[in-house]
């Protein structure tokens, strides 16, 4: 099983209704209430078995084991629902490419920005594109300390993209788009930078190879393309570590 976000609904629909399943009939037969608290606990232990048995990464299977007993904790607070309401609005409007194309916000670090400029002043000046730049803590230095060069960011998620607009307010060497990193023209830029997950991986790399002229760079920040040999690899000297997978088209 993949892990897209509607297979990982499914997955943990499919713990609660086996735990219900079960549940329901053994406590209606004893006519007992049904013990929330050791239910919700019995669905986190199925849900997380199920998502070990199915290779979800890590990450997955700490989210399944502990989203239910979480909801039953909740409930006990008594919070108004309206609060729940607007978290979710919020958490769209930042992270909506972690549920259209399970691409969570990263931001670059000082170092991993220094270091792209260090790049990009050896191949001189170019059109640099950043697939799904956050609120630009790449193109926004990185266009402050190359005013030759012209940078290109596209972003998908509204708030973030609109942060972004605003910092670029007054660095006429950067174009921010809201559009979705799927549409860009790849082959208009010498250089593409994607710090995305390792999810869309094989997909955009089939886009560069479509798409990316000779002689251009593809750089993805920490997450190799599968099966692909990078021409060049630099580590970000950072905390947390960060590697610069660099591909010559």
């Amino acid at each position: 099983m993949s892990a897209t976000p509607m297979r990982q609904f499914a997955l943990q629909g499919a713990a609660v209704i086996l735990v219900l399943s079960l549940a329901w009939p053994y406590f209606g037969w004893n006519a007992a209430a049904l013990p929330w608290l050791e239910t919700s606990l019995a669905i986190g232990l199925v849900a997380g078995t199920l998502a070990t048995l199915s290779r979800q990464p890590w990450w997955w299977r700490v989210i399944h084991a502990g989203f239910m007993p979480l909801v039953y904790a909740t409930q006990g607070l008594a919070i108004d629902p309206g609060w729940f309401l607007l978290a979710f609005f919020l958490l769209l409007l930042i992270y909506r490419g972690a549920l259209s194309g399970q691409v969570p916000l990263y931001l670059s670090n000082k170092p991993t920005v220094t270091a792209l400029g260090e790049l990009l002043v050896e191949r001189g000046p170019c059109r640099f594109l950043d697939l799904g730049s956050g609120i630009g803590s790449t193109t926004v230095p990185l266009a402050d300390a190359l005013p030759e060069h012209h940078f290109t960011g596209y972003e998908n998620a509204p708030l973030t993209w609109a942060i972004g607009w605003l910092l670029r307010v007054g660095r006429p060497n950067i174009r921010w788009r809201w559009d979705d990193l799927w549409v860009a023209p790849l082959g208009e830029y010498d250089v593409v930078y994607a710090f995305l997950s390792p999810a869309p991986m094989p997909r955009l790399w089939e886009k560069v190879q479509a798409e990316m002229r000779p002689g251009s760079l593809f750089i993805s920040n920490s997450f190799p393309v599968p099966g692909a040999v990078p021409s060049r690899v630099i580590e970000v000297d950072c905390t947390p570590a960060r590697i610069l997978y660099c591909y010559e088209r």
